[in-house]
């Protein structure tokens, strides 16, 4: 899957660029890897993609069709998986501790009021 999830990404790539050469160089890897990916992706499709020339590259019909569903969905994804990272960047959730009213007066509280302050969430 994740093969097959790198393919589609390496061709959206290759559709923006209109380029092997670019392409490659934007990914980072060699040209002959991407290409060679990209027609293992036509061919498991059972679709040519990409129109190649000495000089271009430009998607088939059905390569554009496929670009024009996957570029936003791509894109969305990428916003999701930003929008996750304020999980990380940030500590959040309900923490829960068992303990008398004494040692919650006297040895937590005074430790955890600060943390609450900074992180309300």
């Amino acid at each position: 899957m994740r093969e097959n999830f790198n393919d589609l990404l390496w061709f959206l790539v290759v559709a923006e660029e209109r380029s092997f050469t670019r392409a490659a160089a934007r990914i980072g890897i060699t040209q002959s890897t991407l290409s060679h990916t990209i027609k293992r992706l036509e061919t498991r499709m059972g679709l040519r993609l990409l129109a190649r020339t000495t000089r271009s590259v430009s998607t088939t019909e059905a390569g554009e069709r496929l670009r024009q569903s996957l570029a936003p969905r791509i894109a969305e994804i990428e916003t999701d998986i930003a929008a996750l990272t304020a999980y990380r960047d940030k500590p959040s959730g309900t923490v829960r501790i068992t303990l008398s009213d004494h040692a919650l007066d006297y040895l937590v509280w005074p430790k955890l009021r600060p943390v609450l302050a900074d992180y309300p969430d």
